[in-house]
């Protein structure tokens, strides 16, 4: 009696510290990577205050679904969620689907059979079973919470599926309503499942970007931090038509250069490199090189800079805004945009309430009004009116189990 009654104490408390883990873990675990860089408020011009009303603002690249968070409200964690987007005068934002990355993750080398960390992760956020061994499913559950924060809050949030939804967005911003929308896409194409149909079912549950790596090579190719160096494999190519012909936007941030090759050479529409920096400006191993960049924007695609100092080596909004000067020199002025890796593990210097900080840094720096709302947003609004499809394919959306 005396043993079971120490095994039912022992049970108990293993159970409240389970119990625990689940309720305090991932908003612990999510402070200390998505930080926001101390600094003072910062002083904002009248003229850049004036000029940051009248800006369509837009950014790449927000891992946001990765987290236990409410993203229809104000967190004290984190860079990204609707309150701060209307703070900050954003209208859109992509929001991109971490499914896996290899433990000790760096920008060097990373093997493909390295511990994953997500899955550790989405059974501390206490996700359904079926996303624990999916990646697909992953992915899946990611896009049902902004499928669910459209129907929640459909004057806050929209869900951007078609050309015409954005063009509906928009018009309603101009109008003075409150609402901002967000874009699904993926951080890499591991999230396939090595399944081409599921490139058709991610883009029925909303997936409009994607991007082929992340940290390391997949069956598609080698990526930029990857062993093999490779281009795109046979796979790689088919993925590449597949998704294509859905109209789906190609991403080739942490493609290995050699993908990013192939990939121009086969493309029939531009590319999107999603949050990145530019090598001649910082030296990084994140960074692919000038010359790869000069290719992409030829091409018609978008170059959009980050906000962590991997990818600008100087993690300030005026070392942000040098690394733009740096690619509107480069590439042009209709080829960059805002991609800053919010919420993906990074320390920023600003969160999305605090975007016109960019707005007075770049008036600092004599840019023009037409260069800061193309930056800005722009570039981006452009794009996505090109290539978003005209209408949805038989969406799909569901609670994940």
């Amino acid at each position: 009696m005396k043993r079971l009654r120490t095994g039912l104490i022992i049970f108990g408390i293993l159970l409240i510290l389970v119990i625990l883990a689940l309720a305090l873990g991932p908003a612990k675990l999510e402070k200390g990577m998505n930080k926001v860089l101390p600094h003072a408020p910062y002083q904002i011009s009248d003229r850049a205050r004036e000029l940051h009303k009248t800006l369509v603002i837009g950014d790449w690249h927000s891992d946001s679904t990765l987290w236990k968070r409410d993203l229809l409200s104000r967190s004290d964690r984190g860079h990204v969620d609707v309150p701060r987007m209307r703070e900050g005068n954003q209208a859109v934002q992509m929001f991109t689907s971490v499914t896996k990355s290899p433990s000790g993750q760096n920008y060097d080398k990373n093997s493909s059979d390295a511990r994953d960390n997500i899955t550790a992760l989405v059974m501390l956020q206490a996700w359904p079973p079926s996303t624990w061994t999916s990646l697909t499913m992953r992915a899946i559950y990611q896009a049902d919470k902004l499928h669910a924060m459209a129907l929640e809050a459909p004057n806050e949030f929209a869900l951007i599926l078609t050309a015409k939804d954005l063009e509906s967005l928009l018009a309603r911003r101009a109008a003075g309503e409150h609402i901002v929308g967000g874009l699904l896409g993926t951080e890499g194409s591991h999230a396939l499942d090595g399944e081409l149909d599921n490139i058709d079912k991610l883009y029925h549950f909303g997936f409009r970007m994607m991007s082929l790596q992340h940290f390391f090579d997949n069956k598609l190719g080698g990526s930029l931090h990857g062993e093999s160096g490779e281009g795109l494999t046979e796979f790689g190519r088919q993925a590449v038509d597949r998704m294509q012909a859905l109209g789906i936007m190609i991403d080739v941030s942490h493609s290995a250069p050699q993908v990013v090759e192939d990939v121009l050479a086969r493309s029939k529409a531009p590319l999107i490199v999603s949050h990145t920096g530019f090598y001649g400006y910082c030296q990084s191993p994140r960074n692919i090189s000038d010359e790869l960049m000069q290719k992409i924007a030829q091409g018609g695609g978008i170059i959009a800079v980050g906000y962590w100092d991997g990818a600008v080596c100087d993690a300030t909004p005026s070392g942000i805004v040098a690394a733009i000067r740096y690619g509107i020199d480069l590439v042009g002025e209709d080829r960059v945009a805002l991609g800053s890796d919010y919420d993906g593990s990074i320390a920023a210097p600003f969160d999305s309430s605090e975007l016109r900080v960019l707005t007075h840094e770049m008036l600092k720096a004599d840019f023009t009004e037409t260069e800061i709302r193309k930056v800005m947003g722009g570039n981006m609004m452009r794009y996505l009116a090109e290539n978003l499809p005209d209408e949805s394919k038989g969406m799909i959306h569901g609670k994940v189990n």
